[in-house]
């Protein structure tokens, strides 16, 4: 039974944790006091519904803390899941918390083995193995989907660490070992190609998503049956039919700032594709703001700000450039959000009651749900399959 601590209880970290405490000592730090008075309460801090099944019913129970010292003593595993945002000032992902993390552990434990989940530009590992004179820092990339983190630790596409060491291998032991499905590939990379296939991966799902809107974008202003055409084209096996209906824009927490981060790796490298992808995106998002007001409705309802069903973040969500682009304008935005309490910008006005927001003139919503079923008629969603 393996010593583990995991450091940033979102999404990755919480399912990792929870992976890893079916056979192994788990303990979790972060810096939200409710966070953790959440975990050791067995209460789930996120939306996620296998999360707090599991989090109620697991065996070894997940101790949280916001005290490093009690966190990292003892710990064979440190596991780094905090939050790397990009900053377009610098073209760089600000891995700052990833760096604290790091010196705050190495100073604790310094025998530990650090597992560094969260995202990072393509050398960050090297650098720190160099900079701390310490081998024992890898980096494992993760393939969650909000809402369905657990979920995909569980039954993973693949465990990708990388590094080649001993250590490395008894780390995707212990991922294998959580497991619900025993057919899946382990690979084990350096560390530089396993940062690389952390940002490749989700630019080419960024890829897929700003072919299929560009696709709609065609066929609204050509007048053409989208949903016909991309049935036709999802049926060739060699295309498929995931990541194929038509949004508002890619969003969330990873597509944006790993397309963008990935796309400054490639400064002096010679390329078009990754630029195209960022660019595509914002393409989206202007004409899907320019169809809205041409409209020409005075009050502009807008369904939700959440990015997915099943989730509560809405973090770079497509919709709130879309709202930017029409406030800009002087258009009159209600927003309906029921995980929001108060509005975070005066861009937008706040409705409570989906009674009341349903009488604006038009509704604007990402994707289609039932409870819209009646106002269906002023409606404006690219939703053509009904799936996220």
């Amino acid at each position: 039974m393996a010593r583990i601590t995991v450091v940033g209880l979102g999404y990755v970290g919480l399912a990792n944790a929870l992976l890893l405490a079916q056979h192994n000592k788990v303990s979790t730090l972060d810096t939200n006091v409710e966070r953790v008075n959440q975990i050791n309460q067995k209460i789930a801090p996120i939306v996620d519904k296998q999360i707090s099944e599991f989090l109620e019913s697991v065996t070894n129970p997940l101790f949280a803390t916001c005290d490093p010292f009690l966190a990292y003593q003892n710990a064979d595993y440190i596991i780094i899941a905090t939050p790397t945002d990009y900053d377009p000032q610098t073209n760089y992902f600000d891995t700052s918390s990833v760096e604290k993390v790091i010196n705050q552990a190495r100073q604790v434990c310094p025998l530990a083995t650090i597992v560094i989940k969260s995202t990072i530009p393509v050398g960050f590992t090297e650098r720190m193995r160099q900079h701390h004179h310490w081998q024992k820092i890898f980096f494992s990339p993760e393939f969650l989907r909000e809402g369905k983190a657990l979920y995909d630790n569980l039954y993973p596409s693949r465990i990708i660490v990388g590094d080649k060491s001993n250590e490395a291998k008894q780390f995707a032991d212990l991922m294998m070992q959580g497991a619900r499905n025993n057919t899946v590939d382990i690979l084990l990379t350096d560390s530089k190609e396993a940062e690389a296939i952390k940002l490749f991966s989700n630019s080419y799902l960024a890829m897929r998503v700003a072919f299929f809107n560009e696709l709609d974008t065609y066929c609204e202003i050509k007048s053409l049956n989208a949903q016909q055409i991309i049935e036709g084209v999802s049926l060739d096996p060699r295309i498929g039919s995931h990541y194929n209906n038509p949004s508002f824009g890619y969003g969330g927490y990873c597509l944006p700032k790993d397309t963008k981060q990935l796309l400054a790796n490639f400064k002096g490298v010679p390329s078009n594709m990754i630029s195209a992808v960022v660019a595509a995106n914002d393409t989206r998002k202007r004409y899907i703001a320019d169809t809205i007001l041409n409209k020409g409705a005075r009050k502009i309802g807008v369904y939700r700000l959440i990015m997915k069903s099943d989730s509560d973040n809405f973090r770079e969500s497509a919709i709130l450039d879309i709202i930017s682009n029409l406030a800009n304008t002087g258009a009159q935005i209600v927003v309906y959000e029921p995980r929001l309490k108060q509005p975070f910008s005066d861009e937008f006005s706040l409705c409570h009651s989906l009674k009341c927001f349903k009488e604006c003139d038009l509704i604007i919503a990402n994707r289609l749900v039932n409870e819209l079923e009646d106002v269906k008629s002023k409606v404006y969603t690219r939703d053509l399959f009904n799936k996220d």
